[in-house]
């Protein structure tokens, strides 16, 4: 790899041609398995608009993770199925594709042949342990690869927009909840 001047790295033909043949390889793996796994075709759990059953676990493992503590999750309350409601709820209304490309996030995150490598974490996303949870999101979130960081902000932003319209999260907060009229 050569440097240019302005110190960012310019692939010489070899290395963009091994990207490229890595990426086309990690993807169609990626595809096959989750068309043969019955991944990409499953429908939305019940009482659930766009989530499937296989996203729901991981969902509830990543809510506390990406907010942080919060006295809701302590209190064995259902707050983190009332914020996977939230997203189900928000997602229904969005665009096709938004639905789309957060199912196929959330599916690249499920299965075990792409979750080990892009996360660090081999085992069941949703059975890991806070440290683990926590590790992945900064790998994301500092990673080289603009994938990642966007796949970061945008899981993120997801779950925090959830997270903010329940009204389990608003005391903590100090905000009152919406006016009433």
């Amino acid at each position: 790899m050569i440097m240019s001047d302005n110190n960012s790295p310019d692939l010489d033909r070899r290395s963009l041609l091994k990207l490229g043949l890595g990426a086309s390889v990690m993807l169609s793996t990626a595809g096959l398995t989750a068309t043969l796994s019955g991944c990409s075709s499953a429908g939305p759990a019940s009482n659930l608009a766009v989530l499937r059953e296989s996203d729901l676990p991981l969902l509830a493992a990543l809510f506390p993770a990406a907010v942080g503590p919060h006295p809701a999750f302590s209190e064995n309350s259902n707050a983190i199925e009332l914020a996977i409601a939230q997203l189900d709820h928000s997602l229904h209304y969005s665009s096709p594709f938004v639905q789309s490309e957060v199912l196929n996030l959330l599916g690249m995150l499920s299965m075990p042949l792409t979750r080990g490598p892009l996360t660090g974490i081999w085992g069941d996303l949703a059975k890991a342990s806070p440290a683990q949870l926590e590790a992945f999101l900064l790998r994301w979130r500092d990673s080289r690869f603009d994938m990642l960081r966007k796949g970061h902000k945008s899981l993120l932003q997801l779950l925090h927009m959830a997270w903010y319209a329940t009204p389990q999260s608003w005391a903590a907060v100090g905000y009152p909840g919406p006016p009433i009229i």
